[in-house]
């Protein structure tokens, strides 16, 4: 992912669940390692990584509650 497609992802994502900006970016950054590792298909790779990110980040915010 290119660094600007990755730093509208991270504001997207991090404007849509109220999330700090630093918490989603490092999700990205660890969510995008994982899913890259040894994948042979990158073309939907980022809305993979967005759509888990956003799981995560509502499983935390009702884990919270």
């Amino acid at each position: 992912m290119n660094p600007h497609a990755a730093e509208e992802l991270v504001k997207a994502i991090a404007a849509e669940t109220h999330a700090p900006v630093e918490t989603v970016s490092k999700m990205v950054e660890e969510t995008w390692a994982a899913y890259s590792d040894g994948a042979r298909v990158m073309d939907y790779l980022s809305v993979l990584v967005a759509r888990r990110v956003r799981e995560n980040l509502r499983g935390i915010r009702k884990d919270a509650h």
